[in-house]
């Protein structure tokens, strides 16, 4: 009897054993928990921009961020919606609304980073007047950077769209295109490499810097007065979260300012002062 006792009490005890020490080490690993958050940016100088705001968060708060790149503008909203991440840097506001708006993402802003002026680049004119008659002309197919291409040759005369207020604007809101122009939309990302076949493109800076494009040498180019801020996006609810804060905190920072003036080289402009 007592050596069958014996038998069923070791394997029981040594299980409340285990189960005490998990118990014990799980209180330990919350005493010591790490505050740390996910961070989604394009890949290439955004992200090199977001490494001092990361460090910055260290120094200043004990905060840990971890960046994950992005390649397209979708889907960093997607992750974002998901739980995935915690916040995202990479759109301005009339993108975001749109994005809220057709998939029904529970998203909103916790603060402003910087204007990344949208430009028409050029391999084969040195000029807009240059352009012929039938160019081929390469827009974002997103809604919102699309719109601002069409919004800034409706600006400058090019074209007439039939409401120049409407920051979604297509093709199909031309009304009058006298040099028939031909539009081609594509992936924002793909711009500069199908530059060398259109006559011109119209790409965002995120994709023209690292392309080798200066926004100096565009033949169009939206002014500091552009209305399309890009802004750090988290889910609602988040916006005072202290993480978050912290975060754009030290987003908004001399330093960072510092880094995309270099790396961008003035196609940049803070916008949060």
């Amino acid at each position: 009897m007592q050596a069958s006792l014996t038998r069923w009490l070791r394997p029981a005890l040594a299980g409340a054993t285990l189960l005490g020490s998990a118990l014990l080490a799980g209180c330990g690993s919350d005493d010591a928990e790490t505050r740390s958050i996910k961070v989604g940016t394009m890949s290439g100088p955004e992200s090199e921009v977001m490494e001092v705001a990361v460090n910055l968060a260290k120094e200043r708060y004990d905060l840990d961020v971890e960046i994950i790149e992005f390649t397209d503008y979708v889907s960093p909203n997607a992750a974002l919606a998901d739980g995935s991440l915690d916040a995202n840097a990479f759109q301005h506001a009339p993108y975001l609304n749109s994005m809220i708006e057709d998939r029904g993402y529970d998203l909103a802003v916790a603060g402003y980073t910087f204007v990344y002026p949208i430009g028409a680049y050029s391999e084969k004119h040195d000029s807009i007047e240059a352009l012929p008659e039938g160019a081929l002309i390469a827009l974002p197919n997103d809604p919102t950077n699309g719109g601002r291409a069409m919004i800034l040759m409706h600006n400058s005369g090019l074209i007439t769209l039939d409401d120049p207020e409407n920051l979604e604007a297509t093709p199909v809101n031309v009304v009058d295109n006298p040099h028939g122009f031909e539009f081609r939309e594509i992936e924002a990302a793909q711009l500069p490499r199908v530059l060398p076949d259109v006559d011109l493109a119209f790409i965002n800076n995120t994709f023209a810097q690292p392309a080798g494009l200066q926004l100096e040498d565009a033949l169009l180019r939206e002014g500091p007065e552009s209305p399309y801020v890009n802004l750090i996006a988290v889910r609602a609810g988040d916006q005072e979260r202290e993480e978050i804060q912290q975060l754009v905190s030290a987003y908004q920072s001399d330093e960072v300012a510092e880094k995309a003036l270099e790396l961008f080289d003035g196609g940049a402009v803070p916008g949060w002062e």
